[in-house]
């Protein structure tokens, strides 16, 4: 059974709690799929509920559920994005040449997933290493050829691995940040990894972009945090290292790439132009303040009593509404809004490991894509809208019996 801890004080600095942000209520774990004969039985919930610390304005739970609850048997599996696969081979094609990776080097990716990225480092013969705490999730990147350690990473992992390996020249860490309960040991084994020389490159969603877009699908209780760049900045110079570019992506919404390193001659090595520019804009929006972070919590109940209107007036016209997406962001937008299967007749999702089982919460059947169309729904609301664009062409037969795409975040609109 898990279990959730109280947080008192803010998990990067030790700082105050103080700043309210957004709080859900009581949800179930957003990856806790339930299988059929277990539907009866109500879903273990914990408090899901984001604050800010006073002094690093790091966004945080303030209530932590075990990692290896959640992590150490996981439904996500990167490779059924054909969209993500494509941002990981560009992201290692643009390393290797970036770093002048070769035989004689050694990456490594903490939370490798299934592979999905590293199989690009073992194609193009550079040596390289997974870590992941899911076993079911690194079995599939073993079977695909990548060397993958099942392990939970922090100081002591990193020790491990030096000693067996020596310090990489690159540490991806990439979506990961967020997932992490005890960053101070996580960033100090980054550093410890990475060694007076190598780069650590972090991805991660941009916090403004989740303010400004009113994206409260992403928080969940598998993320402990919700970064901007003034809050990793002051997490990594605290271990040593100094952030000496970033790159903006349009991944996850907007997303953040930062490269820090414990080498000071590595800023000179490369341009500042976009670290400069997103200081200004974060500067600009007062996340050093705690006024963005007021008020947030309204508009997501804005968003949620939306989407139920639109709901309503599509069931009064007799649509039928499905949804694509099994994922998490779904599972808390479906469950802040209290929907269920009465009001969402099913969910398509490509993952097999998810076809077959019961949404948490809400309780709605997840099926393949071919039922989903089987099926014939009036409206298919995608219920991750940073993977519209892909979502979308696969559902074309939709549109071609007059059915509509929608997304519902930041509010419903219908995707021409």
């Amino acid at each position: 059974m898990a279990s959730a801890s109280r947080v008192t004080a803010c998990r990067a600095c030790g700082g105050t709690l103080g700043i309210p942000f957004c709080d859900l209520g009581a949800t179930p774990l957003a990856n806790s799929y339930v299988p059929p004969d277990q539907a009866a039985q109500p879903d273990p919930v914990f408090p899901l509920n984001a604050v800010v610390c006073q002094h690093c304005f790091l966004v945080q739970l303030d209530h932590v559920v075990d990692a290896a609850d959640i992590f150490s048997e996981y439904a996500y599996f990167s490779s059924y994005s054909s969209s993500w696969l494509k941002h990981a081979a560009d992201f290692a094609r643009a390393a290797i040449a970036r770093y002048r990776l070769d035989a004689g080097n050694f990456v490594v990716e903490i939370a490798s997933n299934d592979g999905y990225l590293l199989r690009n480092f073992v194609a193009a013969g550079v040596p390289c290493l997974g870590v992941e705490p899911a076993a079911n999730v690194a079995a599939a990147a073993i079977a695909a050829g990548v060397p993958t350690q099942v392990a939970f990473f922090g100081r002591d992992c990193a020790a491990e691995i030096v000693r067996a390996r020596g310090h990489a020249e690159l540490v991806i860490a990439n979506n990961v940040l967020a997932h992490v309960p005890d960053v101070n040991d996580f960033v100090a084994g980054l550093a410890a990894l990475a060694g007076p020389r190598g780069t650590v490159s972090i991805e991660a969603p941009h916090l403004l972009a989740l303010i400004e877009q009113v994206q409260f699908d992403t928080i969940y209780h598998e993320h402990y945090a919700y970064w901007s760049l003034l809050a990793m900045r002051r997490l990594l110079a605290a271990h040593g290292m100094q952030v000496y570019a970033v790159e903006r992506l349009p991944t996850h919404g907007t997303s953040l790439r930062v490269l820090a390193s414990a080498d000071p001659g590595c800023g000179a090595r490369h341009s500042a132009a976009d670290l400069t520019l997103v200081q200004e804009v974060e500067a600009r929006a007062g996340l050093h303040t705690a006024a963005p972070y007021h008020g947030f919590d309204a508009k997501v109940h804005a968003v949620i009593a939306g989407f139920r209107a639109w709901l309503e007036q599509a069931h009064a016209a007799g649509r039928r509404v499905a949804a694509y997406g099994a994922a998490a962001k779904g599972n808390t937008f479906l469950n802040a809004g209290k929907l269920t299967a009465a009001d969402i007749i099913l969910v398509a999702d490509r993952n097999p490991a998810k076809q077959g089982r019961l949404l948490p919460g809400s309780r709605i059947p997840v099926v393949s894509p071919e039922q989903l169309l089987a099926s014939r729904p009036d409206d298919v609301v995608i219920l991750p809208w940073n993977l519209a664009g892909e979502i979308a062409g696969a559902l074309q037969p939709v549109r071609d019996w007059g059915g509509r795409l929608l997304v519902a975040v930041p509010q419903v609109r219908q995707i021409a």
